[in-house]
């Protein structure tokens, strides 16, 4: 089961998909409402739906809305420590980062940059060398409790934060530099998520030019400790969604291209497959989406 939000008759919902059927929630229109409620509870409220409809006769859109932010955290696992200290002329900054008390902690997007299954995801044009960053996110509502685990690529450009930390905001937050899984997976359907496996696929001109996989059991902070950082001193009254981080990190050497497909998969969680673009150009539409949700662009 999964909670999803779609666009529907010129309207948008937020609904319970299950086995290729979509149910709109009868007590709330968006994932915002559904974050504002306790986890108490939560689970008998999800049962509360209306008529089913096929999933495949919707338009599915990211499953953040309202004021509910997109973070993520950094160097959480050995490989993206080592990672940074190759890419970066201050190596030293993240050696000391990935066992300081405080965790590397940064906005990523709000809702209506963020892009879902089927969307393009885009590489800076400025960037020489950037990656996709394949990541299990936390799901959590107002009250810091997470309620649900999604899919995250962070789309990174390596060169740029190589080039200086503080460049970080510019290598991480651009349009196209986020996506999230159709679906949130309710915490209760994720018994062990330090026991997953993610995996990574870089498919250029129909063959595999990269892949990696990893496991949640190499996470060098534990998702609760992250979410309890990131809301120590924040209020989020829509809830947030927290990438823990990434485990797959390719060489330096490799760079996506525009025309590459990015595929990601986390057991239990689900899958995110986006097509890769270059610029700002091709991202424009995400302005006009938030308007005209039965716009989005999916491309083949």
């Amino acid at each position: 089961m999964e909670i999803v939000r779609y666009a529907r008759d010129g309207r948008t919902e937020v609904g319970v998909l299950d086995e290729g059927k979509v149910a709109p929630l009868r007590w709330a229109s968006t994932v915002a409402e559904v974050l504002a409620q306790p986890s108490g509870g939560l689970r008998e409220r999800l049962a509360d739906v209306g008529p089913a409809v096929d999933a495949a006769d919707v338009v599915h859109l990211p499953p953040v809305d309202g004021r509910t932010e997109v973070w993520a955290a950094g160097v959480t696992y050995e490989r993206s420590r080592s990672a940074r200290v190759e890419e970066s002329t201050k190596s030293s900054v993240y050696e000391k980062v990935y066992d300081a008390p405080r965790p590397e902690l940064f906005l990523k997007a709000v809702p209506w940059r963020v892009v879902t299954d089927g969307e393009p995801v885009a590489v800076r044009d400025d960037s020489a060398v950037s990656v996709p960053e394949p990541e299990l996110a936390v799901v959590a509502n107002r009250f810091g409790e997470i309620v649900g685990y999604t899919v995250c690529n962070d789309m990174s450009s390596r060169d740029i934060e190589g080039e200086n930390p503080l460049y970080i905001p510019q290598a991480k937050i651009y349009s196209g530099s986020c996506a999230l899984a159709r679906g949130i997976v309710p915490a209760w359907e994720v018994p062990d998520p330090l026991g997953l496996t993610v995996t990574l696929r870089i498919v250029r001109d129909g063959t595999v030019v990269w892949s990696g996989e990893t496991g949640t059991a190499r996470l060098h902070r534990r998702p609760e400790d992250l979410l309890s950082a990131l809301c120590h001193s924040t209020d989020f009254p829509d809830g947030v969604v927290l990438a823990t981080g990434t485990g797959i990190v390719p060489e330096l050497g490799f760079a996506l291209a525009a025309g590459d497909r990015v595929d990601i998969g986390i057991t239990g969680v689900g899958t995110l497959s986006n097509p890769v673009v270059r610029g700002r150009e091709p991202m424009a539409w995400l302005t006009d989406a938030t308007r005209r949700p039965d716009a989005r662009k999916v491309l083949p």
